[in-house]
């Protein structure tokens, strides 16, 4: 009997699993385990100040928020995040062309999670030093 697309796209998701080789999970957790990716997705979350509700942001604006990011990265980064389906980009025709990017549906799904890494981070960064520091002491 022979199997239809919807089937096989069925088989496949009970396939996944991260930790096989060959699932294809790899690839979206390579893309989303990335540092701009993690703070584009906080940012348009939750604003420039990282609180409150999701909203747009102009590219203009993500790039003030991200100190750091060069202008290829973010470019970069938010076409990959448009075509994986986790923001839009929205185009305005005046003078000039304004751009601004929001979180899809999809994109929300992950916000929190993301949002939750940033703030471990924060909130660990000297527990963190504190180990690093004994560690390469013991080491040494």
């Amino acid at each position: 009997m022979a199997t239809t697309a919807s089937q096989k796209t069925a088989q496949a998701k009970i396939e996944y699993d991260a930790f096989l080789a060959v699932c294809p999970s790899h690839q979206l957790l390579d893309r989303i385990s990335h540092k701009w990716v993690a703070l584009i997705l906080a940012a348009l979350g939750s604003g420039p100040d990282c609180v409150g509700e999701p909203r747009p942001m102009r590219y203009s604006q993500l790039s003030r928020l991200l100190a750091g990011v060069s202008q290829k990265m973010l470019t970069q980064t938010l076409r990959s995040l448009e075509r994986d389906g986790l923001i839009s980009r929205t185009v305005v025709p005046t003078v000039p062309v304004t751009v601004s990017y929001e979180l899809t549906e999809l994109g929300l799904s992950l916000h929190q999670m993301m949002r939750g890494l940033k703030i471990w981070a924060e909130t660990h960064m000297d527990d963190v030093l504190t180990n690093r520091a004994m560690h390469d002491t013991s080491t040494a």
